[in-house]
């Protein structure tokens, strides 16, 4: 019987390059030259050291930037609110969000189940097997998942026939 799976993942590596990628572009900027600022990773928390809001806010654009060229989806960061740092400097750490949560997980269920096709979906952990007896309903439910808006890019692996 034809199946796939809906996952989330993020690599880590492609995060890496990015954030060094963006790194050597602030040290050559001159609205960034005495200042501060810089970012790190640790696992899957990534911490912005910023002067200001201001710069804050540029280093946002600077990583969602360098991170879309690494053709990866900005939507995998969950920002948390900023902090006071010492000083005016403000500290912030996103979160890199893996695995499809309970709550979407459910969504897409919901939303596969309300397209009518002969498929069967199963939450396994933190994804989703679809399995049904056409290749070509599961490729309508690929296409379908695509459509839909939601805040977590999704990915589809191992699709067997």
């Amino acid at each position: 019987m034809p199946s796939f799976d809906i996952v989330s993942k993020t690599d880590l590596s492609e995060v890496e390059n990015a954030l060094q990628n963006m790194m050597r572009e602030m040290a050559q900027r001159y609205d960034f030259k005495g200042s501060k600022c810089e970012i790190s990773r640790k696992d899957h928390e990534i911490t912005i050291l910023a002067d200001d809001d201001l710069k804050l806010r540029q280093m946002h654009e600077l990583l969602q930037g360098h991170l879309a060229r690494r053709k990866i989806d900005a939507g995998v960061l969950s920002y948390k609110d900023p902090e006071q740092a010492a000083g005016q400097s403000v500290r912030q750490i996103a979160m890199i969000r893996e695995g499809v949560d309970r709550e979407l997980a459910k969504e897409v269920v919901k939303s596969i189940k309300g397209t009518k096709l002969k498929v069967q979906v199963a939450i396994q952990g933190d994804e989703l097997r679809v399995t049904g007896k056409k290749r070509d309903d599961l490729q309508a439910v690929m296409s379908h998942v695509e459509d839909m808006d939601t805040e977590l890019p999704l990915q589809f692996v191992n699709f067997r026939d």
